[in-house]
């Protein structure tokens, strides 16, 4: 699902955050659902269980900062179509830190790409230092 060269970034980050070297990196990957609303945003990988950290959110109006398994949402399928519900969407650039996607979720009740909201967020966040 997430292609080799973007699971080393996130293996990097990961490795970053573990040595107290980086703690609040742009999201790597957007994955989404085909058939719903769930989006998760991620930066940092465990290549050991294969658990990814980031913004999750599923599309019930409460995003959040979490921990998600890459195995189990690969496993997920449609119902009727067998087909994978969850896809990585290869046109995503994370331009700003998780901090800054995670407080723009938080004022807008779901993650968001919007170039104004984000701004926002990062704005309040940096009156908050």
């Amino acid at each position: 699902m997430i292609p080799e060269n973007l699971r080393e970034i996130m293996i990097h980050n990961a490795m970053e955050v573990q040595n107290e070297l980086g703690k609040d990196h742009e999201p790597v990957v957007k994955l989404h659902s085909k058939y719903g609303k769930a989006i998760w945003l991620l930066s940092e990988l465990d290549s050991t269980n294969n658990i990814a950290f980031g913004v999750c959110d599923l599309g019930q109006g409460k995003p959040e900062l979490s921990y998600v398994s890459i195995n189990d949402l690969e496993s997920i399928k449609h119902a009727r179509l067998k087909v994978p519900m969850v896809e990585i969407d290869p046109n995503f650039d994370g331009k700003y830190a998780m901090s800054v996607y995670f407080e723009a979720a938080k004022l807008n009740n779901r993650i968001t790409e919007d170039d104004d909201l984000l701004k926002l967020a990062q704005a309040k966040l940096s009156k908050t230092k």
